[in-house]
């Protein structure tokens, strides 16, 4: 396991103590938080289910308020969801009454943003271009494919300019092929636009592709576990889901071994697997590819 070091600036996103539990329950779903974001960084947030993650991803964006402790945006406490931060969900949530465009420039007619009309024309128009959807501007939900729908998804975080991505298992419900493509699709917006992301995921291999840093989310005896390690001093820049020397990275020795790490650190922490020392054994054997769908 290996700590992040401080070379960027002050954090996108900053989560001080933070706990969370709800009035009819006692038990923590969250307890004392502390991580953070930086400028032009893609962190993921991995662990089992029901371990907090899409809990955390909901107070980062306004929509829950912690118990105890805050959540900062460019340092200052989120109460709202702020105009520079944009969250996608596993459903892609598009109203079914309005176009693709439609869809793209919802949240921009919107008061808190603004947007003048010509601007807003403009901004979808890019957006839509960016991924792959300027010739689909007049299709309805319903005819849209789950690819498709997630790249509108997208785009509608694109033309809002956000500085911030928020993404709660994004592909999760998607085939392998077009998961793939939108991994590379994420990771061209992120650097075309300068953003930053924390991305939920279930997925070993789309965190160890796509992310900079890893943040392994454990539960253990109602306390909330973190464990980091920086995926870029461990694995280089070499890295993304569809480059050409794709298959030699995952198939590498270094990539396999910290595959097992963290499965092991996740495995001992929660035992989460549901499985004996000896089918861990036998995991371990068959150098098997981590997913915790």
């Amino acid at each position: 396991m290996m700590k992040s070091a401080d070379i960027h600036n002050a954090p996108v996103l900053q989560a001080v103590g933070v706990s969370l539990r709800y009035p009819e329950n006692s038990d923590y779903v969250l307890h004392n938080i502390n991580l953070a974001v930086y400028e032009q960084e893609i962190v993921a947030l991995l662990g089992e289910s029901g371990c907090g993650k899409s809990s955390f991803i909901n107070l980062a964006s306004g929509l829950l308020e912690s118990s105890e402790g805050y959540v900062a945006f460019c340092g200052q406490e989120i109460r709202t969801t702020p105009a520079k931060v944009a969250v996608v969900f596993q459903d892609a949530c598009l109203l079914p009454w309005l176009t693709v465009y439609g869809n793209v420039a919802f949240a921009l007619k919107l008061e808190s943003l603004r947007v003048r009309a010509d601007e807003c024309k403009a901004r979808v128009s890019a957006a839509l271009r960016d991924v792959g959807l300027e010739n689909a501007a007049s299709k309805y939900p319903a005819r849209l494919s789950g690819g498709m729908a997630q790249r509108v998804a997208l785009a509608r975080t694109l033309a809002r300019r956000a500085e911030l991505l928020l993404l709660d298992e994004p592909f999760s419900s998607l085939d392998a092929i077009t998961r793939r493509s939108m991994q590379e699709l994420l990771l061209d917006i992120i650097h075309k636009y300068r953003s930053s992301a924390l991305i939920v995921t279930h997925d070993m291999d789309e965190a160890l592709l796509i992310a900079d840093r890893l943040i392994l989310m454990t539960k253990e005896n109602g306390e909330t576990r973190l464990a980091e390690w920086n995926l870029r001093d461990i694995l280089g820049k070499a890295r993304g889901a569809d480059s050409d020397n794709a298959q030699h990275y995952r198939r590498s020795s270094t990539f396999m071994d910290l595959k097992e790490e963290i499965a092991e650190s996740l495995a001992y922490s929660t035992k989460a697997f549901g499985l004996s020392s000896k089918n861990t054994a036998h995991m371990k054997k068959q150098n098997f590819l981590v997913n915790l769908d």
